[in-house]
């Protein structure tokens, strides 16, 4: 009977100290976490991704597939649960990698160094970059219970659509008409490695329109996507340099040309202008007489007469005093 007493006591004790003491944990500052009741969550209602803001990305025939429900997220604090409980953690700290790494084997794309797309004009590239994510605390249920590899998921996402982006990039206002004053370099634009060297930028830039939706997926956002570098094969890098470099050096003559033109068009109007100016010089004192004259003539018939007789005494004046220099001359 002793011995029942004591394998019974040891059992409570056992019980007291594995799930009672034991049954305490706590959530990191970095942390989110979800409690399971006998392996299902712990539930909002009927809610469900769909009527939050995280599905705001999904296409219309995506939202039925994508209908996570919505959960009771732990925040960072000091809890208990019963032995029936299991706790489930994710981190919601920024992680880094690079766009060629690859979870699931991490030898692959060169080590997770070099990823590698085909452009439009069939040329094989290598790109490097990184890649920005963090768990979505809006839809921690999709993170933890709707795929098994949430971060091979999302990775493998972002590489397809970017692949589809490399192999079908145009350089905005590309389908545009050209016209002769940027023909050349439209022709020097058709190699699709310089479009995408130089509109670097806005393709980050639909790269992450395109992402958007990673949250409502997989339950992970993708922050940001920066694509920092895109190689040629070796075998037509020199041949794509010297290519460059006779592109460069007609839109610098074109360049000089145009400066030239452009600088010819101004001194044309300058002197226009000038011309103009003088021609509005010459005009008004003639102008002014007139309407001195006009003024005269209000005046009655007398006064214009009076100012033609002494206007002819002063051209007489002039003409005797160039008659008289004449004779000196001649004399």
């Amino acid at each position: 009977m002793g011995t029942l007493i004591g394998v019974m006591f040891g059992l409570v004790v056992w019980f007291f100290v594995r799930y009672g003491l034991g049954g305490f944990y706590t959530v990191g500052p970095s942390e989110r976490a979800v409690l399971t009741t006998f392996g299902r969550a712990q539930r909002l209602g009927d809610f469900t991704t769909l009527q939050d803001a995280v599905s705001a990305g999904l296409r219309p025939e995506e939202r039925a597939r994508y209908a996570y429900p919505q959960v009771r997220m732990i925040t960072p604090g000091f809890y208990w649960k019963f032995p029936w409980q299991q706790v489930h953690r994710a981190s919601i700290a920024t992680s880094t990698s690079s766009i060629a790494f690859d979870p699931e084997d991490p030898s692959a794309n060169n080590g997770g160094r070099l990823l590698d797309a085909v452009t439009k004009d069939q040329l094989n590239i290598g790109l490097t970059g990184q890649i920005r994510y963090t768990v979505s605390e809006r839809n921690l249920y999709a993170y933890l219970f709707g795929v098994k590899h949430p971060v091979a998921h999302v990775m493998g996402y972002f590489i397809s659509i970017l692949r589809d982006r490399i192999a079908n990039f145009a350089a905005p206002g590309s389908d545009q008409l050209a016209t002769p004053s940027h023909a050349t370099e439209l022709g020097a634009q058709q190699i699709s490695i310089n479009d995408l060297r130089k509109h670097l930028r806005d393709l980050n830039e639909r790269m992450n329109e395109e992402c958007a939706s990673a949250a409502a997926r997989y339950g992970i956002s993708l922050d940001a996507a920066l694509i920092t570098g895109i190689d040629p094969p070796a075998e037509v890098d020199s041949a794509l340099a010297a290519i460059n470099t006779a592109y460069n050096h007609v839109s610098s003559e074109i360049s000089l040309a145009q400066a030239s033109a452009d600088q010819k068009i101004v001194m044309s109007r300058r002197a226009v202008e000038i011309e103009t100016l003088n021609a509005q010089a010459e005009v008004q004192p003639l102008l002014a007489l007139a309407n001195e004259l006009a003024v005269l003539k209000g005046h009655g018939e007398g006064a214009l007469r009076a100012y033609i007789r002494n206007a002819r005494l002063a051209l007489f004046q002039r003409v005797e005093g160039l008659v008289l220099e004449q004779d000196l001359e001649v004399k």
